[in-house]
């Protein structure tokens, strides 16, 4: 029934309930661009009113990355056991949630708390929408589909990012995480209205009225309905995480793994400091933040070129060369330091850094089947994401010791090199 559900996707025109799913996948990316964010845009006004140092905004940058690997580890999995849509609605009711609580922080630990929850809800909401687009989209365009999902990611933090630096000057930055919260609150009926289950999931997994629910989309899909389900396969995966690494997926997955910690530590490295290292570079502090926001105009041109590109010439040459062309930018640091040209330099690093590590996502959806799809995309993001939580940490330590803007890139553009390295010699050949 796989090849079933194959056909009707590549075989036919995208429906318009298909680019619905993709349109609501692109606005919880968007959701998630912005709760990631509004932290580092609030951040230097958290720091002076509570004059804190920058180790211990790094411990709240990682606080969230903390969470968001959790989420991605242990519940993007139960999407593969209660479907894509009821867990990316279970996400964006934490995230909304714990978001509005934020603004109630009055000390760091709480901070590090509420950053931590609502980590849980983005890191799942992740791989739920990474893995629905790959099951919705046709074969041939399906990189490009997906890399366009999250580039919803930082579409919303661009969006936030001009929005707080209009909301924290008047209003507080407590103001900027009520704002994003109760939006990210208000997307439940969105959600609930107009996405749709993946068909993949009703044919492999057959929960209560699969058919029923298969019926009901191949309908709007304008396919024939089905009489009854096939047999549902007796092969069993065993635990998730066990098939992830078993003798057909093992050396790529790891490959994956080591590509994905790298280029996370390098990328949340670089979106959680910034505004701070901007100001070190000699911009003013309005220009710092939206250093911030034009990294993320050029990631949503970098992640949508690159799924273009890699529609045409392959995911793994594809983001190679993104990820390799950001460490050869970041060594280049040097030459830009007081230069009219620094937010450019800003643009290109979001262009390659979040072009390379989107693609990955891409990656990920097409190295695993359906039945254990959002868990190896989930785990792929989770290991990732223990690099996004050392990046940042690291970085704090290393601006407090005094280190110089080139140092740092100097530092980072290693791994972000070595990642677009790895990349080109994933194994599996369901990779293109």
């Amino acid at each position: 029934m796989e090849v079933r559900s194959k056909t009707v996707i590549d075989q036919q025109p995208i429906s318009r309930m298909q680019y619905a799913t993709i349109v609501i996948c692109f606005l919880m990316n968007m959701l998630d661009g912005m709760d990631v964010m509004v932290i580092s845009y609030a951040a230097p006004t958290i720091a002076k009113s509570w004059s804190i140092s920058p180790e211990a905004l790094g411990l709240v940058f990682s606080g969230g990355l903390l969470g968001m690997t959790f989420g991605a580890l242990f519940l993007a999995p139960y999407a593969d056991l209660i479907g894509r849509k009821a867990l990316i609605i279970i996400s964006a009711a934490i995230m909304g949630v714990s978001i509005y609580l934020t603004s109630l922080s009055v000390g760091i630990i709480p901070l590090i708390v509420f950053r931590f929850i609502s980590g849980i809800g983005i890191g799942s909401m992740l791989a739920s929408t990474a893995a629905l687009a790959a099951e919705y989209t046709p074969n041939k365009t399906r990189d490009f589909w997906v890399s366009f999902v999250i580039s919803g990611y930082p579409v919303g933090a661009v969006l936030s990012g001009l929005v707080a630096a209009k909301v924290i000057p008047v209003s507080g930055w407590q103001a900027m995480f009520q704002l994003a919260g109760i939006v990210t609150f208000l997307s439940l009926p969105l959600i609930q209205l107009f996405l749709t289950e993946s068909l993949e999931f009703y044919f492999k997994s057959q929960p209560l009225r699969a058919l029923e629910k298969a019926n009901g989309i191949l309908t709007k899909m304008g396919q024939p309905i089905l009489a009854s389900l096939p047999q549902k396969s007796t092969k069993s995966v065993g635990l998730p995480i066990k098939s992830l690494l078993d003798e057909e997926y093992k050396l790529s997955t790891i490959q994956l793994w080591i590509s994905l910690f790298l280029a996370f530590a390098t990328l949340y490295f670089l979106t959680s400091w910034i505004p701070k290292l901007a100001t070190s570079a000699g911009l003013s502090v309005e220009l710092a933040i939206y250093a911030g926001t034009v990294f993320n105009v050029g990631a949503f041109f970098g992640i949508t070129t690159q799924g273009y590109f890699s529609s045409l010439f392959g995911l793994k040459k594809t983001i190679g060369v993104f990820l390799i062309f950001t460490g050869v930018i970041m060594a280049a640091f040097k030459l830009f330091i007081g230069s009219s040209m620094l937010l450019l330099v800003f643009a290109l690093l979001g262009f390659g850094i979040q072009g390379g590590f989107v693609g990955l996502y891409a990656v990920a959806a097409r190295l695993y089947p359906t039945e254990f799809r959002t868990t190896g995309v989930g785990w792929s993001i989770g290991i990732g994401r223990l690099g996004g939580i050392i990046g940042p940490a690291v970085g704090g330590v290393l601006i407090g010791m005094g280190l110089s803007m080139v140092t740092n890139f100097l530092i980072y553009a290693v791994p972000t090199i070595f990642a677009g390295i790895m990349t080109m010699y994933i194994a599996s050949k369901k990779v293109s």
